[in-house]
């Protein structure tokens, strides 16, 4: 079993790129099963959380490869997995998938 907290301080990286996506904000979670459904990773332009373009990466939980002890290895291959945050998409935040 794994926290929420544990999650935040761990860095995510794609395999296909090896890229540094950034750690863990935030977790979207399915209500009517309990299942967490993706993982929120907001994109490293914003400082602070505040400022930048107004994007997240969102990956969906089939798409973690290995949660290790400092790491969480995911697989994005396209940008399907970002997200505008002033968009409205959160009444169906998975319609892409």
């Amino acid at each position: 079993m794994i926290k929420i907290s544990e999650f935040q301080t761990k860095d995510v990286v794609n395999i296909y790129d090896g890229k540094k996506l950034g750690t863990v904000q935030d977790i979207e979670i399915d209500l009517k099963t309990g299942r967490v459904e993706a993982l929120v990773i907001p994109n490293q332009g914003k400082l602070f959380g505040l400022f930048g373009n107004g994007t997240e990466y969102i990956i969906p939980w089939r798409n973690i490869v290995k949660i290790g002890l400092d790491v969480v290895l995911v697989k994005l291959d396209d940008h399907r997995s970002f997200r505008s945050l002033e968009s409205n998409e959160d009444s169906d935040p998975f319609k892409k998938y």
